[in-house]
């Protein structure tokens, strides 16, 4: 889907902090997410995500800063915000003694559905997270990646204009894992703005439109995937298996700007052309193959790189 640059963003966070007594979880934190747009709140276990995403939908007030979310003042207007969001937290809210149609009904008159609507909405639900051969059984008999579709269906009771997903595949098989990446597409095609957190960095290199990097509260860096791919490293990523006093040989000669991430063992170096660096390391090994990969430079190496993992080389 086009989006139209001129439309009002759908959330604005200018400056927002948040403190739990003397921690400070948020630290004048800005974001701005705009319609139409599938958007990654990215960040290590800590950093804040999750206390954002509170904030947003209106359950955690902000300590200082303002949140308008459609343009109004959650802080001011919770349930005109709530009426047109939807929410997936990180932990299934189900009813476990009821099958996925009763939970769907239940909720449905959470949000004053009335028949026939209600049953509609209902069976558009159950065939768009594909649960009908399941629709029927009590949730608790369900696997965890049926009981995910569920809980996404339930956040998309009220035909929400944003739907928030608090890592909506953590602990799923790779097989549920592109299916629901699917169905969040197909919202964000129809219109929906999507703003998700996620562990996964291919999950947020391919759904999101825009990400922003968060750690010790605030944002770090922000853009387009393949922008911070390209802006922050060289396009071509060389990982070996090497100790740091076997470092300084094998990379002589590297160009002075290479970036290099080191993680335990394995020493990634980030450069546009890797052709004549892996030649210097099978030249230095005398035709012995140490463990050597070449691959595209991805999402998940500009995370590390700008959430404190070594990052040695260019600024």
């Amino acid at each position: 889907m086009a989006v139209d640059r001129a439309d009002p963003p759908i959330i604005e966070a200018e400056s927002v902090s948040k403190r739990f007594g003397a921690r400070l979880a948020v630290d004048r934190l800005s974001l701005m997410v705009p319609a139409g747009t599938c958007f990654g709140l990215l960040g290590p276990n800590g950093a804040g995500k999750t206390t954002t995403l509170r904030m947003i939908y209106g359950v955690t007030r902000p300590s200082s800063g303002t949140i308008r979310v459609f343009g109004l003042d959650i802080g001011r207007d919770p349930r005109a915000v709530r009426a047109r969001l939807g929410v997936t937290l990180q932990q299934n809210v189900l009813i476990e003694a009821l099958s996925p149609i009763d939970n769907l009904r239940v909720f449905g008159r959470y949000h004053v559905l009335r028949e026939p609507e209600l049953s509609r909405r209902v069976n558009e639900l159950i065939d768009f997270l594909e649960l009908r051969s399941h629709a029927t059984v009590p949730v608790r008999t369900l696997s965890g990646g049926f009981q995910r579709r569920l809980a996404i269906a339930l956040s998309l009771m009220n035909q929400p204009e944003l739907l928030i997903l608090d890592e909506p595949t953590t602990g799923l098989d790779p097989a549920v894992r592109l299916a629901l990446w699917s169905k969040v597409r197909d919202l964000r095609t129809a219109g929906t703005t999507v703003l998700l957190t996620t562990h996964y960095m291919d999950e947020a290199q391919r759904l999101c439109d825009r990400v922003a990097i968060v750690a010790n509260g605030s944002v770090i860096t922000e853009g387009a995937p393949l922008d911070l791919i390209m802006t922050r490293l060289a396009p071509q990523a060389v990982e070996i298996e090497c100790t740091t006093d076997e470092e300084p040989g094998l990379l002589n000669g590297l160009p002075p700007k290479a970036h290099r991430l080191r993680a335990g063992g394995r020493l990634m170096i980030f450069l546009d052309d890797a052709t004549a660096l892996v030649n210097r390391i099978h030249a230095h090994d005398h035709g012995e193959r140490r463990d050597l990969i070449v691959r595209p430079t991805n999402l998940e190496d500009v995370f590390l790189a700008m959430t404190g993992t070594t990052l040695e080389g260019g600024s």
